[in-house]
């Protein structure tokens, strides 16, 4: 089992990140159910949450687990059309579309926050991007101020903001990052 954190002091729970197996997809998607129901993410519920988080685009995933029970997860994927962080960075360093690698699919169980899992999942992701020569980027909700919260914290740089239209009815507006260089 491969742990990315020092050793936590005495008293403190056991937490760690690992890759994520298929065996994982119907926790994960426990502790997405109850995201969704306290912070609304993702926006639009799923139709089959387990295909959203295998994505198509999926390069790895990896989940963590608090005293042995998973409390998050983030993902790696290529670029997809609906991304926009990829092409800002892109774009600003003149590199090719297949340099940016999206971290997507972040979520940690309310009831986990205040542990550092979600600095933990971002690390690991990170570091898997770098380790395959590419940039990670990302997109976030605007109104995400959560998320954005953490991502500013970690140092990724805001890239610029953009309205998406998701569907006829609905335009939302994201703000893109990207991880500051060399970080892992």
């Amino acid at each position: 089992m491969e742990t990315h954190s020092a050793i936590p002091p005495a008293g403190s729970p056991d937490r760690h990140v690992r890759p994520r197996t298929d065996r994982d997809l119907d926790a994960c998607v426990g502790v997405l159910a109850g995201v969704h129901a306290r912070d609304g993410y993702p926006v639009n519920w799923p139709a089959h949450p387990a295909d959203w988080l295998a994505q198509p685009t999926l390069a790895s995933a990896w989940v963590a687990e608090l005293d042995g029970r998973v409390v998050g997860h983030v993902a790696l994927a290529r670029s997809d059309a609906g991304d926009a962080a990829p092409g800002l960075w892109s774009t600003r360093e003149g590199a090719g579309s297949d340099t940016p690698a999206v971290i997507s699919r972040l979520f940690v169980a309310p009831a986990a926050r205040g542990h550092g899992i979600g600095a933990l999942l971002m690390a690991r992701a990170v570091r898997e991007a770098r380790l395959r020569g590419l940039h990670p980027v990302l997109d976030v909700l605007a109104s995400d101020t959560a998320a954005t919260a953490l991502y500013e914290r970690l140092g990724w740089e805001l890239l610029g903001t953009v309205e998406q239209r998701w569907s006829p009815e609905q335009v939302v507006t994201v703000r893109c990052y990207c991880a500051p260089p060399g970080t892992s």
